[in-house]
């Protein structure tokens, strides 16, 4: 009876972790919604088409102490290119692209 209860755990617990991993893509909603949430959580993952994503931030706090801001253009519903925040790009010389 306990392996039951162990194996039903697991799975609940699996389930979570997968529902906590999704995150709103850009192209399906509108500018102003993928600005709001960048806003307000202040650093998010947002899809940006497809299986690609990346991590906004509202300003510099929410970065690593040797990077700067680099402007972030996504395309949403409703625009070709909308600004929703920054990326966190390293400004040592060892990491430039």
């Amino acid at each position: 009876m306990r392996h039951v209860a162990l194996a039903a755990f697991l799975a609940l617990a699996a389930a979570t972790a997968a529902d906590a991993q999704t995150r709103p893509s850009t192209v399906s909603r509108p500018c102003a919604a993928s600005q709001r949430d960048v806003q307000v959580h202040g650093a998010i993952v947002l899809g940006t088409g497809g299986y690609t994503y990346d991590r906004f931030v509202a300003n510099r706090s929410f970065c690593q102490f040797d990077e700067g801001l680099d402007p972030a253009w996504v395309p949403s519903r409703d625009q070709q290119a909308c600004f929703v925040g920054y990326r966190c790009k390293s400004q040592s010389r060892w990491f430039e692209d």
